[in-house]
């Protein structure tokens, strides 16, 4: 008999203690996004809620990874072609949601007005050939694998995130046509969704609604008239619009659930964290915890996507307390999936689409409020610029307003309100601009399938690996 060599011994050794991933580990998977959630928002967010040495529960996953998000025409992604690359595994250009690398957003493809109502964006120009194609999302996959599936939003539900795991569209301003995609039977319904998606809660019903001139809610709804919330509870779906009746929906085996939630309807999103009546409007993570009991039912297992949306919003409103604290909230839902799921055969992975411009900088003391102005970390004084005025830690690269002669003295002014802007750099001249940041984000990922996720990789290869973990 021959003898193996050292060097082979070695190798299958090495190898043989490897942990692998097997293909179908996941039954279930959860996949969070955090949008805008970039490193530095990550980082401001642990020190403003547990200290310098606390952890975020995502900073708990074992596994951690970087992510690159370019769209296949920007250094700096929108969050359409990013959470498009993690749904579908393709690049396309910015704006594109879930199709391929052909489809064009601009030009003649941008949504326009309806002529008779006046509502904007209601009109659909993405020619139905020409333009690209669709690919198929992983939620499609989860359906045509008999699973369940499901979307949660702080944002509009029709907004780029969510919509990119159940709908295909050039641009992603075409929210009413948006909308009807996700309703079975009806017109422009999206047939890769079988019987439709089980479970939809988010912000905003005025997409779903018909248009009603004399309704201060409903003044932008549908000009096609059609009422998709009765379209879908025909169908068996239960409707939620508060805390209440999302509470009281049946979470059985075969439930369907539809939840629009109008508190914050004039921003056209659910509210912030720090703006949200709990005794009226769900939080991200008691939305999170309302679908993973519905979910859970199915025997095949489920797909489940969690958006915390409006950090994002705050981040462009350069509002860092409001971005901290909805990112806490994000975090919270976190934790909540953790406490209900069984990691054996569930895979969780959080991550972000895309940057933004905000700096942590200075040289402030350990315990400084991260949301406070700069300090000499000897003295533990305030720090001043060569100007002699004092600074935040947290600033914005760009943001919206014009540009001072002077900075504000900041002396005196309370920088952690919840309504102060942090200085910028840049001066964009509108409120709400502060652009995207086209820096790596960062992935953290447990349970069944996580092994791979590891080191610096590009976003539609997380596709690849949730994908993989789910053995389609």
């Amino acid at each position: 008999m021959k003898k193996t060599a050292p060097f082979l011994l070695t190798f299958l050794a090495f190898n043989l203690a490897l942990p692998a991933m097997a293909a179908g580990e996941a039954k279930n998977v959860i996949f969070f996004l955090g949008d805008g959630m970039g490193p530095v928002t990550v980082t401001a967010s642990r020190i403003y809620k547990y200290g310098e040495a606390g952890k975020l529960t995502m900073e708990t996953l074992g596994r951690t990874a970087r992510i690159k998000t370019y769209s296949l025409d920007a250094q700096t992604t929108d969050s359409a072609p990013s959470m498009g690359a993690y749904m579908t595994g393709v690049k396309s250009r910015n704006e594109v949601l879930s199709m391929d690398g052909n489809a064009k957003a601009q030009g003649a493809f941008v949504p326009s007005k309806d002529v008779v109502t006046g509502v904007s964006n209601a009109v659909n120009n993405c020619p139905a050939t020409g333009n690209g194609v669709a690919v198929p999302t992983l939620l499609e996959q989860a359906i045509a694998a008999k699973k369940s599936t499901g979307v949660v939003t702080t944002a509009r539900l029709t907004h780029a995130t969510p919509a990119a795991t159940y709908a295909h569209i050039c641009n992603r301003n075409a929210e009413y046509d948006i909308a009807r995609q996700a309703v079975p039977k009806g017109a422009g319904f999206n047939a890769a969704l079988g019987v439709g998606v089980d479970v939809l809660l988010g912000g905003t019903s005025y997409f779903w609604r018909p248009f009603n001139a004399a309704d201060a809610i409903y003044k932008k709804g549908r000009p096609d008239g059609r009422d998709l919330v009765a379209e879908l509870t025909s169908q068996g779906y239960t409707y939620a619009t508060d805390l209440t009746t999302m509470n009281a929906a049946p979470t059985t085996a075969g439930a369907k659930l539809i939840g629009l939630f109008d508190q914050a309807v004039a921003e056209g999103h659910m509210s912030y964290e720090l703006d949200r009546d709990p005794t009226k409007e769900p939080s991200l993570e008691q939305m999170t915890g309302k679908a993973i009991d519905l979910l859970s039912k199915n025997t095949n297992g489920y797909f489940l996507m969690v958006e915390g949306g409006r950090i994002d919003h705050a981040l462009h409103g350069t509002n860092a307390k409001r971005a901290l604290e909805d990112t806490i909230a994000f975090d919270n839902a976190i934790k909540m999936a953790l406490s209900k799921v069984d990691l054996s055969n569930t895979l969780i992975v959080v991550t972000a689409d895309h940057d933004h411009t905000m700096a942590f900088n200075g040289y402030s003391h350990l315990g400084n409020d991260v949301l406070g102005k700069t300090t000499d970390y000897r003295s533990k004084k305030m720090a001043n610029a060569a100007d002699g005025l004092p600074y935040t830690t947290l600033v914005f690269g760009n943001g919206g307003g014009p540009r001072k002669a002077v900075r504000d003295n900041l002396t005196s002014i309370d920088t952690t309100d919840k309504n102060y802007l942090q200085e910028v750099s840049i001066p964009l001249g509108v409120a709400g601009s502060e652009s995207h940041g086209g820096g790596d984000v960062m992935l953290f990922a447990k349970g069944a399938g996580a092994t791979p996720f590891k080191g610096t990789m590009d976003n539609t290869k997380v596709f690849t690996l949730l994908k993989q973990a789910f053995g389609f």
